[in-house]
């Protein structure tokens, strides 16, 4: 779904720390959202690619689940590095072009940081 619709927001406005208030945020599990490398398993770029059809839902943010190095014992909560990205999911530059096309597309960006 392209065309006006999937691009029809503004980029992410400045600070608004009311913003999530009345917001639609949409969570996105990457291991199975979408996969662009055909390895079975949904990563980074796969929700890149996505994004235009998620901005023409009307959604003001996505939510991400973990997607930082982990052991996967619990699918991404047993987070090991938490400054970088698990190869499985991409790198830490197809996520900075995640939050870039995200934020051309009006859509906002959260990530879940699990601290144990």
């Amino acid at each position: 779904m392209q065309g006006k619709a999937a691009t029809r927001k503004a980029p992410v406005p400045a600070l608004d720390q009311e913003w999530w208030r009345g917001a639609v945020i949409y969570q996105i599990y990457p291991r199975s959202f979408q996969d662009s490398n055909d390895d079975g398993i949904g990563d980074l770029n796969g929700i890149t690619e996505r994004l235009p059809y998620v901005a023409a839902l009307g959604v003001d943010a996505i939510w991400i689940s973990p997607f930082f190095t982990s052991p996967m014992l619990d699918f991404g909560y047993d987070v090991s590095d938490y400054r970088d990205v698990d190869p499985m999911f991409g790198s830490l530059a197809d996520f900075r072009k995640l939050v870039v096309r995200a934020h051309e597309l009006g859509i906002r960006v959260i990530i879940d940081l699990v601290f144990s």
